[in-house]
């Protein structure tokens, strides 16, 4: 099965190398998590965002498990902060690929440049630039990122700053930056390529608790996230099983169209 539907969102079901060989003639990657879905539920403008991207694979142990639990299978969890070095090893030696790192608080873009760098062997980072807090608000500010990316020779750009800002913004300004051919939303990737922050221990990503260890980690900004926002994702997914999910802008749509025909 090529594509497996959670919650209204096709995702494709690929391998990490799988979808690293298919990159080579570009495309625009988003990485759905349990977060993500849930945000998806509400946000409409982050719905039509995300259909608008070339591939969507699992970011999540647990989409896995609701996958299976749904008859389905998903092959393999590809985080962005795994698919993300996995790219640039990939890709280590060819000289088309230039990335651009666009995201994470000052600084953090430019350290994870140095030591993807070095640890690459070559400058495959060609630049990095950390926004400001609401730049996505900053029409100014979003032209000098388009400005400096085209500048940088980049063919790829990797954008870290939280769903939803980060997908939004790649479909938005897409079009405005001709040279770049992968475009890749990696979430809190630039902090683990930093050393900034670290990642779960492997064991607690391979079981589903990589959440858990971000939670400990981070209680104050994550804490809504995963213990309230994230909570009815298990009940939508048993109503999928059982047939009777709906997303609910979908619904909406279909009601008000349907009350439009009968007041005519």
């Amino acid at each position: 099965m090529n594509k497996i539907n959670l919650l209204n969102i096709s995702i494709d079901n690929l391998s990490t190398l799988e979808l690293l060989e298919k990159l080579k003639t570009g495309g625009i990657v988003f990485t759905p998590n349990v977060d993500h879905l849930m945000k998806l539920q509400k946000d409409e403008e982050f719905y039509n965002a995300y259909n608008k991207a070339t591939y969507r694979v699992c970011d999540s142990q647990i989409l896995v498990y609701a996958s299976r639990f749904l008859g389905t299978k998903l092959k393999e969890k590809i985080s962005g902060s795994d698919l993300f070095p996995a790219f640039y090893t990939y890709y280590s030696q060819d000289p088309n690929i230039k990335i651009f790192l666009l995201g994470a608080a000052e600084g953090v873009a430019s350290a994870a440049q140095q030591r993807i760098n070095q640890c690459v062997g070559r400058d495959i980072i060609v630049d990095s630039y950390s926004p400001s807090f609401g730049f996505e608000h900053n029409q100014v500010e979003c032209l000098e990122i388009i400005e400096r990316i085209n500048r940088s020779g980049a063919t790829v750009l990797a954008i870290g700053v939280g769903a939803p800002k980060q997908e939004k913004w790649i479909i938005q300004y897409k079009d405005k930056l001709p040279h770049i051919k992968i475009f890749l939303a990696i979430g809190a990737t630039l902090d683990f390529e930093a050393g900034n922050k670290k990642r779960s221990p492997k064991w607690m990503s391979q079981v589903g608790l990589e959440w858990l260890h971000r939670l400990v980690s981070e209680p104050q900004r994550l804490w809504k996230r995963y213990l309230i926002e994230g909570m009815p994702f298990f009940w939508l997914i048993v109503r999928q099983k059982l047939k009777f999910y709906k997303m609910p802008f979908v619904y909406r749509h279909r009601h008000i169209h349907l009350d439009k025909i009968k007041w005519q």
